[in-house]
């Protein structure tokens, strides 16, 4: 059963949202969602309908968050959260029927609000299950590595300026945006601050956030994790392989599990941002990797609402979808050991030769402590051409539309990646955790990028990626080696396939391409790129790795 009902907040604006409930009498704890996208969808991409979750003995909340669907007041992202959540869940605990308790639900903007809601402590929240979120704003969601997400970022823009046109009835700027979210205008004079965004979506957070391109107030002002110092929940965490927010979700889990007097539990699946499926990119992991969430979240809230007990309380606290065996892996703790590394090596035609480019493990020790060391190998520079003309293009990984694994072995026989591929494995390869790449490199300008990207090449020659990540070098950044974090993973590598780092510096549309001139993405008009020569150095005085 549904009905509308509608809140006021604090201020008097009204906020309206669906309820439905259990076909059942009695008092019943309350499952709330606060969202953007008008509340009838109901995070229905990757989530049973709220039908489902009122069978289950939930009254269920989605309302429409302040300035979106039929709810009153101006819509500005994530301003209002704090007080309205705040607002809202004391208002849902006392609805009819409801036995006080509230417990919070959803992904992306629905996970935002859940963190956002329990900064003022509202008494009747008692859990939320935020999945895919940005627990620092700038390095977890708008920026990676100093890079802005710029395919990530537009494309959310123009859909939000969209539904800000649909519901002022402004049909031709909602035609213009519409065009432009399947074609997204990659291409004006400045790339990345087209020229629609400036036209038709004025109010947009875009503005502010290509403006704020280094961490400061602004960032500090809007991201939860200045705010949840002093909260402490039981949290269920959802993240995805493949999820541009999987930073977020990582980060928010070790600073609760960190200091949590609470069960914090912490579920990451091969999944992209949505769905959550078995099949994402170009490869099946089966049906183990169905979506397991909404089963899961009814044994998290009949613990924590109902005083059930599921046995959740007694499982290892980490579950991680192993890729390769396609399997579950259980942890009690979150897998960050930093102690396997492999080094590259080449002789200095990593960028035309597939065969040229390296990894390889430590030097083993002989019975009497001799077997070399990686300073003993000779120091050798790949050197490569980075042309804005023709950048390397984004395939896959978190970054881009399409996410997830994809064969790019076409990619990795251009002459701008470098690439660097162990022997055929002769026993499985395990990588699990936290993982980056430390390069030593220099440009011939100011500022350059640096992609990296971790595939798995099987034994008949496809190439399939499964982490990655981006950093953008600004000028006067001396430090060597450059420090690249790439996406936590879990994965198994079969012996006689083979692990390879490809590494370029474009990677494009997922983040602008860099003009080389270190100024701001705002600013940096297309003309204005110039070709420039990179040099990666490996060996001897040079240990550029992976290390996880």
């Amino acid at each position: 059963m549904k009905e509308t009902v509608s809140m006021f907040t604090r201020d008097g604006v009204r906020l309206d949202a669906d309820v439905y409930r259990p076909d059942a009498e009695g008092s019943f704890p309350v499952l709330l969602m606060r969202q953007p996208y008008g509340r009838s969808i109901a995070s229905t991409v990757v989530y049973a309908h709220p039908t489902w979750y009122a069978q289950q003995g939930y009254i269920v909340v989605i309302q429409d968050v302040r300035g979106r669907g039929t709810s009153e007041g101006e819509f500005k992202l994530f301003a209002h959260e704090i007080a309205d959540g705040f607002d809202t869940v004391n208002w849902a605990s006392q609805l009819p029927g409801s036995n006080g308790k509230v417990g919070m639900y959803g992904f992306s903007y629905q996970g935002m609000t859940q963190l956002y809601a329990a900064v003022e402590k509202p008494p009747a929240l008692k859990t939320i299950c935020p999945a895919m979120i940005g627990y620092d704003l700038y390095h977890d969601w708008a920026y990676e590595g100093g890079a802005f997400c710029l395919q990530a970022n537009l494309s959310w823009a123009i859909q939000i300026a969209a539904e800000t046109a649909r519901l002022k009835n402004d049909e031709q700027a909602f035609q213009i945006l519409y065009a432009a979210s399947r074609n997204l205008p990659l291409f004006d004079t400045i790339p990345a601050y087209p020229e629609i965004i400036q036209k038709y979506a004025p109010d947009s957070f875009y503005h502010e956030w290509i403006e704020h391109d280094r961490p400061n107030e602004y960032w500090e002002k809007l991201s939860p994790k200045t705010y949840l110092k002093n909260i402490d929940l039981p949290i269920l965490h959802v993240g995805g392989w493949f999820d541009t927010f999987l930073r977020g979700t990582v980060n928010l889990y070790k600073e609760m599990a960190s200091r949590s007097h609470f069960l914090q539990y912490l579920l990451i699946g091969p999944w992209a941002h949505l769905p959550w499926g078995r099949k994402v990119g170009s490869i099946d992991y089966g049906l183990a990797a169905a979506n397991p969430i909404d089963e899961l979240q009814i044994r998290w809230f009949d613990r924590f609402l109902k005083g059930i007990d599921t046995g959740i309380t007694n499982e290892p606290s980490i579950s991680l979808f192993e890729m390769g065996s396609n399997h579950w892996k259980c942890f009690q703790h979150w897998p960050n050991n930093s102690k396997t590394s492999y080094f590259l090596q080449s002789n200095g035609l990593a960028s035309m030769r597939e065969d040229a480019g390296k990894l390889t493990p430590p030097p083993t020790p002989t019975r009497n402590g001799e077997g070399g060391t990686i300073a003993e190998i000779s120091s050798v520079s790949d050197t490569f051409i980075h042309d804005p003309w023709r950048p390397v293009p984004a395939l896959g990984g978190h970054a881009a539309f399409p996410a997830g694994a994809f064969e790019r072995s076409a990619i990795d026989c251009r002459t701008d990646v470098l690439t660097y591929t162990t022997a055929p494995l002769t026993e499985d390869l395990l990588i699990v955790g936290d993982v980056f790449v430390e390069i030593y490199c220099r440009a011939d300008k100011p500022s350059f990028d640096l992609s990296a990207v971790l595939s798995e090449v099987r034994s008949n020659g496809n190439v399939y990626n499964f982490t990655q990540g981006y950093v953008r070098v600004q000028p006067n950044q001396s430090t060597q080696p450059v420090k690249i974090e790439l996406q936590p993973t879990c994965i198994k590598i079969t012996a006689g396939n083979q692990l390879r780092l490809s590494l370029s510096a474009a990677c494009f549309p997922a983040y602008p391409v860099n003009s080389g001139t270190g100024s701001k993405n705002k600013e940096t008009r297309l003309i204005e790129a110039e070709i420039m020569t990179i040099s990666v150095q490996s060996g001897g005085n040079f240990p550029s790795r992976i290390c996880w």
